[in-house]
């Protein structure tokens, strides 16, 4: 699996391995050039939870104001 993929809606996520087997998501998106991180979790299922796309879309959405 590639280390960044769309989530679609103009969200991204980047994967991380951590310590101990674990998975961890960030999703991001891209304003005016720059990346901006919106939020960071633990995977513990393969796909991502509709809860943690919500919550990302929620903060774009604040920063866009």
């Amino acid at each position: 699996m590639p280390y960044c993929r769309s989530l679609g809606r103009g969200l991204s996520e980047v994967r991380s391995d951590l310590a101990g087997g674990r998975i961890a998501r960030v999703i991001f998106c891209i304003v005016a050039d720059e990346m901006v991180l919106l939020h960071g979790f633990d995977k513990k299922t393969q796909k991502t939870p509709q809860r943690d796309i919500e919550l990302a879309l929620k903060r774009k959405q604040e920063i866009e104001q």
